[in-house]
């Protein structure tokens, strides 16, 4: 879901965009308008996050799912250890992709007796000792499973997939090597990703990694060494700016914070409905429930949608339903969930 605000405004530019006669998907990325709004994007992504000054914004197209590749390319070379903390499908996917790199990637810590509902504790992940990175997701959507702090990991740099919980509360990026993120979720249309590097690492890359992927090079050509994708770009600055007007940060972590209790707790007072996921690993993005019927699944879905609640089906390799909540979701979204749960319970219980 996107900001309806956002969305308004992009239709509102989108024949005449600041008085060029163009669309902004028309506009030539070289164009003096178009420099000044992706500079724009990532100032404001810098002021919201509070990018230290030795940090690159790179824009990146490929989604996340291309940095499972950029990360071991830019951070490593053949023949390097590479640490994974496993509690999930994406961190999983990021770990079989580093393989493809001639890497010895390890699971650190692999939550899979679990079947991925618990983060590791604090204070139990121990990187291996001269290993080029340690990657983790912060937030794994289809289990919905969240860590509840940033993982320690000394001299070895820690890189975050953050597709999925960037922009929803404050964040610490000091504690990063390298923070990348799809902007599908809080961001803006699928197709980008957004890339927060460290100048230290910036000199890693190896030889043949494609220009594209290069962070030095993206860095040194302020992300315009190819077209970038510009309407992207230009929707995260839209998404910036109601960000800011949202009381920033520190506004959306108070709003998504209450919309996930809100669920939460209706969810634990039901005898009808449960979440499988630990307490102290519950996401704020995403929250996967069962039924006890199981059966009704199908039933639940369709009703739901007719309803005008839709994408609650779980992810197939988990089943049961799941509800994303993030940034632009508002409260009344979950409250008209629960109302139709509470009635769909009365009637099949």
């Amino acid at each position: 879901m996107m900001p309806l605000e956002v969305l308004e405004q992009a239709q509102a530019e989108l024949p005449d965009w600041q008085h060029t006669g163009m669309s902004v998907a028309e506009v030539s990325h070289r164009s003096k308008e178009f420099v000044a709004c992706a500079d724009h994007t990532q100032e404001l992504l810098r002021q919201i996050l509070g990018i230290p000054d030795n940090y690159r914004v790179l824009f990146i197209q490929g989604g996340a799912f291309g940095q499972f590749a950029g990360v071991p390319l830019n951070l490593s070379k053949p023949g390097d250890t590479v640490d994974f903390v496993l509690t999930g499908q994406w961190g999983t996917k990021a770990f079989k992709e580093a393989k493809r790199f001639g890497l010895n990637p390890i699971a650190v810590t692999d939550e899979k007796a679990s079947n991925y509902t618990t983060t590791p504790a604090q204070g139990t992940i121990q990187p291996t000792e001269g290993a080029a990175y340690l990657h983790y997701t912060p937030n794994e959507t289809i289990g919905g499973v969240e860590f509840g702090y940033i993982p320690e990991t000394g001299d070895v740099p820690l890189v975050a997939d953050m597709s999925s919980t960037i922009l929803s509360r404050p964040l610490d990026v000091s504690k990063f090597g390298v923070i990348y993120a799809g902007t599908q979720k809080n961001m803006g249309p699928a197709g980008m990703a957004v890339v927060i590097v460290r100048d230290d690492l910036l000199d890693r890359a190896r030889l043949d990694t494609p220009s594209i992927w290069s962070y030095q090079l993206m860095a040194e050509n302020n992300s315009m060494l190819n077209t970038p994708p510009t309407f992207s770009i230009y929707l995260l600055g839209k998404i910036l700016e109601w960000v800011i007007a949202q009381g920033g940060l520190d506004g959306l972590a108070v709003r998504n914070r209450t919309k996930a209790e809100t669920f939460y707790a209706f969810l634990d007072a039901s005898d009808f409905y449960s979440n499988p996921v630990a307490h102290d690993s519950r996401s704020w993005m995403n929250i996967p429930f069962l039924m006890a019927n199981a059966d009704l699944n199908k039933q639940f879905v369709a009703q739901a949608e007719q309803a005008g609640l839709t994408n609650l089906a779980g992810h197939r390799s988990v089943g049961g339903m799941r509800a994303s909540i993030y940034n632009a979701m508002p409260q009344a979204g979950v409250d008209a969930l629960i109302e139709f749960m509470k009635e769909f319970e009365r009637v099949h219980a």
